[in-house]
C-alpha cells in the first residue's frame, strides 16, 4: 500500500511539472509611441467563467472540489491601461480624435502543450489604432497558461500589454 502511494504521489508529480509549459515571448510590433494619446475605446466583451475540479479519495471516502472563475477581457485591457495613464471613453468627439486609440482584442489560437495530454496554452492578440488615420500604433499577441482558461486570457492580456 505504501508503494502505490508513492508510485501515484510520484506519477501526479510528474504530469504536473509535465504539463507546466514554457510560453513563447510575446510578438510585439511598435509603429508609433502611444505617449501622444490620452483616451482608448474598448469594445465590451463577455464574460468567459471557466472552472477546474478533481475527485480525489481520503480514509474516510472519495471527495471532489472545484473553482470556478470570470473574466471580462476588455475589463482586464481598461484596467492596464488605466494604470498607464490612458483613459477609457465610449465615443470619439473630434476634439479628442487625435489623441484616442481604437483597442481591438481577440483570441488567436491554442498551443497543446505536454505532448497532448491535456495541456494548453491560449493566445490573445491586440491591437490599438490610431482613432482618426486608422493605422495600427501597437500590437501584439501572446500566450497565457493557468489552471482555468481565465486565468490563461487574463495572462496572455497581461503579457501582452507589458510590451507597453
Amino acid at each position: 500500500m505504501e508503494t502505490m502511494k508513492w508510485l501515484v504521489i510520484t506519477l501526479t508529480s510528474v504530469l504536473i511539472i509535465g504539463c507546466a509549459a514554457t510560453l513563447q515571448e510575446p510578438v510585439v510590433e511598435r509603429h508609433e509611441t502611444i505617449d501622444k494619446y490620452r483616451f482608448v475605446v474598448i469594445p465590451a466583451t463577455s464574460n468567459l467563467r471557466s472552472s477546474t475540479g478533481g475527485v480525489f479519495t481520503g480514509q474516510y471516502g472519495v471527495y471532489g472540489t472545484s473553482t470556478s472563475k470570470q473574466v471580462n477581457p476588455s475589463a482586464v485591457i481598461e484596467g492596464l491601461l488605466l494604470k498607464k495613464g490612458l483613459t477609457s471613453v465610449t465615443e470619439i468627439g473630434p476634439e479628442i480624435i487625435d489623441e484616442t486609440l481604437i483597442v481591438k482584442y481577440g483570441e488567436s489560437g491554442r498551443r497543446d502543450v505536454a505532448g497532448g495530454l491535456g495541456g494548453y496554452t491560449l493566445e490573445v492578440t491586440i491591437v490599438f489604432l490610431s482613432a482618426k488615420t486608422k493605422k495600427t500604433i501597437y500590437s501584439c499577441t501572446a500566450e497565457g497558461q493557468g489552471s482555468t482558461e481565465a486565468d490563461d486570457i487574463r495572462q496572455a492580456i497581461s503579457r501582452c500589454l507589458a510590451g507597453l
